[in-house]
């Protein structure tokens, strides 16, 4: 029997023949043991070998005969090669500080980095590690972590998470903030945020209190330099090895910029408008000086905006010609949305000072709230602190901060789509990632993502490789657009399953471009230094020019790298005929 491979992609050009009639045509296709033994071996172990489970397309991409250069073909096509991180388990490191179920951990890692990831992402809890008091740090569980993840050859995104684990959609475990910071809410709950009815959210504090030495005489923002700067001691190794690429500094509810605007916790469900969470007595202080300052001491927060679950014409605040529009409410608006910018822009000059010098970004997490984004007000994002309308953009103000502190802006909802979305919603996630994106790129910052729910389907799959480079491949070098990286969320059994990983290993190869998995980050631009000072502080006002609307980006309809059919090798055409018709055995 003949049987005939052949891919016009990228630099393979030739058909490749294998005379052997015993030889299943599926044993055939699959094997791959990373970029530097598959360079060193005969193309002749790769087919007698069928224990590996990676489509031989990472193996034979970009392969030519002897007497092209396939070294400069690489090297172009690298230019587009956007790395992919998983997501660890919430509890990698238990609420008791030892790494969880460990073996079962080890096999997967192992899996992972065969399937060609790059790395993982892991929650730095601070409820485990200053658990026991003050300044009491132990990062013993995260520091057996770390080593599992590094002997196991991947690297390692670390989030500095000051929330608490529970609460937010997916969230499966329950790790509360240190107990002696709930202590102190116990006799001041207003360290927490509060809706206008009075219920408290301890899932993080809030913003009003970042600068109140109420917690044994720090402030909150103490709280999190003392923190950080203690990781950086305790994991000097690992820095210094370049075994962390990515320190992501958690702002808010779920690790992200963003007050906690729609807890399940207290009854919202989607696609509830939320509400607005400044009515702690330190924030009402703060609004109250402010509308003095500004001539209207009569003015107080809102009070017509409802309830977690309500529809934006059923209030007053956000119906059409409501009181968002009204100079009331533009007052209010600004006054909210700039103090979570203040607040992240004071806690990422600490990160700074913490990681001055270290081969690593920073970055932070931006939400993706794409319900009501198509109406006049867009409610939702508004009670999340993102001030963005049709004709005021709420996302470039906060990309063009992180230009200061030379972070990466890190966004969600990547994989999803409009028409996946309920009418009555009236969500737009492809145009709001479209939107965000483009502010990062418009302002000459590093853009990474993630996934906001876990999805193991093609479409979920194909677009978050359009979004991760909107006008498709360069063969002849960078891509226009190309997202820094994307995290895929999260680890699991059912990843793991056999369609699903599968499946998920040909998305990897399709987000490495058709190429091998390289370990060196300079070969694809991503180029570490010691990370700068932060730049001088950018003036309220200069931020606020920034809201005029831009044009985004244009984008593709579709990826030209699809897991499920054409766009480069192996996720269409034969192969991928091959891998629906013939799973591999795991």
């Amino acid at each position: 029997m003949t049987t005939i491979i052949c891919s016009t992609t990228g630099c393979l050009r030739e058909k490749i023949r294998y005379f052997d009639k015993e030889t299943p045509l599926i044993n055939i296709i699959v094997r791959e043991q990373g970029a530097n033994r598959a360079q060193n071996r005969p193309f002749s172990s790769m087919v007698s070998s069928s224990s590996s489970h990676q489509a031989v397309m990472s193996e034979i991409s970009c392969m030519e005969t002897k007497a092209s250069s396939p070294q400069t073909c690489n090297e172009k096509m690298l230019a587009n090669y956007v790395p992919i991180y998983v997501m660890l388990p919430l509890d990698a490191v238990t609420a008791d500080n030892v790494v969880g179920d460990r073996d079962n951990l080890e096999k997967q890692l192992k899996e992972l980095r065969a399937a060609g990831v790059d790395g993982v992402m892991t929650d730095v809890w601070w409820g485990i590690v200053e658990s026991k008091g003050p300044k009491q740090y132990d990062w013993s569980g995260y520091r057996s972590l770390f080593k599992l993840v590094q002997d196991c050859g991947l690297k390692m995104q670390a989030i500095m998470s000051f929330h608490q684990c529970g609460g937010n959609v997916g969230d499966v475990v329950y790790i509360p903030i240190p107990q002696w910071v709930r202590d102190i809410g116990e006799s001041d709950p207003d360290i927490f945020y509060t809706n206008r009815k009075g219920n408290r959210n301890p899932e993080y504090l809030t913003l009003g209190v970042d600068n109140k030495p109420l917690f044994h005489g720090r402030t909150a923002v103490e709280i999190y330099s003392d923190y950080m700067k203690s990781f950086r001691e305790n994991m000097s190794d690992f820095l210094e090895s370049g075994f962390i690429l990515d320190i992501e500094v958690g702002l808010g509810a779920a690790g992200e910029l963003r007050y906690p605007s729609y807890p399940e916790t207290q009854g919202w469900v989607f696609p509830g408008i939320g509400e607005f969470q400044c009515y702690d007595k330190y924030l009402k202080e703060d609004f109250k000086e402010a509308a003095s300052n500004a001539g209207h001491p009569e003015w107080e927060l809102p009070d017509d905006a409802g309830e977690y679950n309500d529809t934006p014409d059923a209030t007053e605040f956000f119906k059409s010609n409501g009181t968002y529009t009204t100079e009331k409410g533009k007052f209010f608006l600004t006054w909210y949305s700039n103090k979570l910018l203040n607040h992240g822009d004071q806690i990422l000059e600490e990160a700074n000072k913490a990681f001055l010098g270290c081969k690593l970004v920073l970055a932070i997490k931006v939400s993706g709230i794409h319900w009501w984004y198509k109406t006049e007000n867009h409610a939702a994002e508004l009670t999340a602190g993102y001030y963005n309308l049709n004709d005021r953009d709420g996302y470039r103000p906060i990309a063009r901060l992180l230009t200061r502190h030379h972070a990466v802006l890190n966004f969600t909802c990547l994989e999803m789509k409009d028409s996946e979305q309920s009418a009555d919603a009236k969500s737009g996630p492809q145009e709001l990632v479209q939107q965000v994106l483009s502010d990062a790129w418009q302002e000459k910052i590093e853009v990474a993502g993630e996934n906001a729910l876990s999805r193991y389907d093609s479409a979920a799959y194909d677009q978050i490789l359009l979004n991760a480079r909107p006008n498709g491949v360069n063969k002849a070098g960078p891509p226009k657009l190309r997202m820094y990286g994307v995290t895929y969320l999260r680890l699991s059994s059912y990843l793991l399953q056999q369609t699903n990983f599968d499946l998920f290993k040909i998305f990897v190869k399709k987000m490495h471009a058709d190429q091998q998995y390289t370990a060196d980050t300079d070969k694809y631009n991503h180029h570490l230094v010691p990370l700068p000072p932060s730049k001088p502080k950018i003036p309220t006002e200069e931020l606020l020019e920034s809201t005029k609307p831009i044009k985004p980006f244009p984008w593709n309809k579709e990826t030209d790298m699809s897991v499920s059919g054409g766009g480069g090798e192996g996720g269409g055409g034969l192969f991928g005929f091959i891998t629906r018709l013939f799973p591999w055995n795991r």
